[in-house]
């Protein structure tokens, strides 16, 4: 049996005001028994103290709560779940090329996979589609076909992402059935020597719901959230199962992690598991490692060496020893919820527990942190954008050394406004603010205890995404906007207010750190325009050595205009030229009903195998000349 290690830290945003004096809060909690430390942190032990940890962060949730009309520990659990996002070594390279022949996905960091939706190997396109997995054998365009459509029985299995190497196809889903496993991160292994005869050589699970994911040669790393019926162990004389696993490299059933081996950061429990499942590849007989902790991560980020989860906490005032500080927070307080990083250094499919940091405020996504020469960055965003008191917004850089304590930070950057994108590119960084205008922030980080901002540029509109051009040149992907006129707070007279328009593409020259232009903008439809790339960094194709920008796009002009993919020729020279537009919807679509355009022509991602253009929806792969832009052929899927 493999070595298991568990760590309980914080899954939710625990927003405590003051201490009330009810019969709950005034009650001593009982004291939790000596733990018996292992690998620097002390263990649960047993189901008993484990009662004991989450009725002590429940007397401590349950105050601000009440006061709010929610419910205690269970309100906030909702709270964190309906917040939290949805659905990582430098990136020195602005392509999202394997090379020369193929695209593949737009990833953050060099060398480090991300699981996407469609995957290619140069030959082969791997879809998920429907529930199904189609394997398109691709190039030469003109002998595109189906070759394979794996089917997963009993619908118990829903795949999700997937994988593609030379060797393996990794698919990861989730299941959900009735049995004491309710749900399950389940990832299946094929073997491609044999495309067309692909056959399935492991599985593995983990109980819970899928959160990330990433691979890093032949090790693949799996990050899962469990949820834990709090209610059920207080209530219940029936002890509650701990989360279980399954590898069938090992064995077929699935096997319970033991109290003994689970772990927790003294004044950060909170009512969920995060389990991190690690495998490599190229050891098929060697055992997944599994690592679980009672928390749930809300982001991930990963270097080549070291994976790196996200927290969101707020700053109860806790003692070292997990008991509360002499501490009344003013009630409501958004600037007192913190940020929480827990690394893991990765090596060949192992993680090993390394550290804890915290910083102020909270972080917007993945882009939002970053590993280089041994110090990682971060930014956050600390209050509300709406609150013109004290608690205000603000936005923050910190730099944390090896052992994630605070070496250098930047803090109260653009009051008033929130992040909207972050980008960090070795020793700079780029983040856009926005409330009105959109600021873009040219950072400094030569000197890691000394972050500087070294410019700053302010234009309508705002970025949802940041894609380095060169290292001299950025690509701005968001919405163009308005400063509109309107009435004032009382007392204040007149004010303004920004409305988005449509999607605005743009490039940015910071060659002159301090006086960053935009060189070259381009306005796609009107308000209402929306775009898969504003929310998901793998819907973009970038090639600078193909002079080539494509993304899948939903166009509104002033009524629905156009659903399909924008192709762009992007050079310094030129800027932005539309070289075509690609479209899967029938011709015949009302434009007065949007809600017409058919799914499964709605495109996803657009890729490239040598000089053809693929263009993918569920229902259908086109091919493109991409000198000429010419159809080669169609292929119609689950016909």
């Amino acid at each position: 049996m493999k070595k298991i290690s568990i760590v309980i830290f914080p899954v939710f945003i625990v927003l405590f005001a003051l201490l009330i004096t009810s019969a709950t809060a005034t009650q001593k909690p009982p004291e939790v028994q000596q733990p018996v430390v292992k690998a620097d942190l002390p263990v649960v032990g047993s189901y008993e103290n484990l009662k004991v940890l989450l009725k002590q962060a429940d007397n401590r949730n349950q105050a601000y709560y009440k006061t709010k009309g929610f419910g205690g520990m269970r309100a906030a659990q909702d709270l964190m779940l309906s917040s939290a996002p949805a659905n990582v070594a430098k990136m020195d390279a602005a392509e999202v090329t394997a090379g020369d022949e193929y695209s593949a996905t737009n990833v953050q960091v060099r060398g480090v996979d991300e699981a996407d939706i469609i995957k290619t190997d140069g030959k082969y396109i791997y879809q998920v589609n429907n529930g199904k997995v189609l394997i398109v054998r691709a190039y030469p365009a003109d002998e595109m076909k189906v070759v394979r459509e794996l089917n997963f029985g009993d619908n118990k299995f829903t795949p999700v992402e997937l994988y593609v190497d030379r060797e393996h196809l990794i698919v990861i889903g989730h299941t959900f059935n009735n049995s004491p496993i309710h749900s399950t991160v389940k990832t299946i292994i094929y073997d491609l020597s044999d495309i067309e005869n692909i056959t399935k050589i492991r599985e593995t699970e983990l109980e819970g719901n899928y959160l990330s994911s990433r691979k890093i040669g032949s090790a693949l790393y799996l990050v899962a959230n469990k949820y834990l019926d709090v209610y059920r162990i207080m209530e219940s004389d029936d002890q509650y199962p701990t989360p279980a696993y399954r590898d069938s490299a090992e064995k077929t059933g699935f096997t319970g992690i033991g109290y003994e081996d689970i772990h927790y950061f003294p004044g950060s429990v909170g009512p969920d598991y995060l389990m991190i499942g690690g495998l490599n590849l190229e050891k098929p007989a060697e055992a997944m490692e599994v690592s679980t902790y009672l928390g749930a991560g809300e982001n991930i980020y990963a270097s080549a060496n070291n994976l790196y989860v996200a927290v969101s906490r707020y700053d109860t005032g806790q003692e070292p020893d997990g008991k509360m500080k002499n501490l009344i927070l003013p009630e409501g307080n958004p600037a007192a919820i913190n940020t929480e990083i827990y690394k893991f250094a990765l090596a060949e499919g192992r993680t090993v527990y390394q550290g804890k940091g915290e910083v102020p405020g909270t972080i917007l996504n993945q882009f939002s942190m970053d590993e280089h020469n041994g110090y990682f960055r971060i930014a956050t965003t600390k209050g509300e954008v709406w609150r013109t008191d004290e608690y205000t917004s603000k936005n923050n850089i910190f730099v944390l050394d090896g052992t994630l304590k605070i070496a250098g930070r930047l803090e109260n950057i653009a009051p008033g406004e929130k992040i909207y994108s972050v980008r960090f590119m070795g020793d700079r960084g780029y983040m856009v603010t926005f409330k009105k205008v959109d600021p873009l922030f040219v950072l400094d980080f030569k000197d890691p205890k000394s972050p500087k901002i070294l410019g700053e540029l302010k234009i309508p509109g705002y970025s949802d995404y940041l894609h380095p051009y060169d290292e001299n040149h950025i690509i701005g992907f968001g919405k163009d906007a308005v400063e509109v006129p309107q009435p004032g707070m009382a007392g204040r007279g007149p004010d303004t207010m920004a409305f988005y328009q449509g999607m605005k593409i743009a490039v940015f020259d910071v060659r002159d750190v301090e006086r960053p232009v935009e060189m070259f903008k381009e306005i796609i439809g009107d308000r209402g325009t929306e775009s898969d790339i504003l929310h998901n960094h793998k819907a973009l194709l970038f090639s600078r050595e193909k002079n080539l920008l494509a993304f899948p796009v939903t166009v509104m002009e002033g009524e629905f205009s156009f659903q399909g993919a924008y192709v762009y020729i992007l050079d310094l020279e030129n800027g932005f030229q539309l070289r075509t537009r690609i479209s899967h919807q029938s011709p015949e679509i009302n434009p007065y009903k949007p809600e017409y355009i058919a799914d499964e022509k709605r495109m996803e991602r657009i890729i490239y195998i040598n000089n053809t253009l693929y263009a993918l929806s569920k229902g259908v792969i086109s091919a493109h000349d991409l000198g000429t832009m010419d159809e080669l052929n169609r292929l119609r899927l689950n016909q």
